[in-house]
């Protein structure tokens, strides 16, 4: 990025959910999730565990423990996806996801993708994938465009 150039608004807000995943407290991926709409942003989430529940930080990652494969066995896991948590988040606050854009660090597993459509958001924009392709049936299926673009620069710039 040249010294006076200007961020797309999709790497923008891939930028924030790459903060975002930055509270996540599982210990396989870190993954942060944004919802916006208008260029305003209505919900962020990560992936942990349960509000006010001890979380993988402090108990370690029963998955490794039982050496279970990404995208698999997911009841095994303490966390809630970070999709997941962006669409709790939009109903505890009365906000409304229908023709939002989810901006993600990571590719949805199949059952986000099923809760996605039903929130009815518009599009899914990421910068990496998950272990499951399964989502993009659906996703064609149910009309919900669906961007992998370059991650964003991990560097902070501005002029002082």
């Amino acid at each position: 990025m040249s010294e006076h150039s200007r961020l797309s608004i999709d790497e923008y807000f891939l930028k924030i959910a790459s903060v975002v995943a930055e509270r996540s407290t599982c210990l396989r991926h870190h993954v942060g999730a944004v919802a916006v709409r208008d260029k305003h942003i209505l919900t962020t989430g990560y992936n942990g565990a349960a509000a006010g529940l001890r979380d993988c930080l402090e108990l370690g990652c029963l998955r490794d423990e039982l050496d279970i494969p990404s995208g698999t066995r997911h009841e095994i896991c303490r966390a809630i996806h970070a999709e997941q948590n962006v669409i709790v988040q939009a109903a505890l606050h009365g906000v409304s996801l229908l023709g939002a854009t989810i901006y993600c660090t990571h590719s949805p597993c199949v059952l986000c993708a099923k809760m996605l459509i039903n929130a009815r958001i518009a599009r899914f924009v990421t910068y990496g994938s998950y272990s499951e392709e399964t989502f993009t049936d659906l996703f064609e299926e149910a009309g919900i465009g669906f961007d992998v673009l370059p991650p964003p620069h991990a560097d902070i710039t501005f002029l002082r």
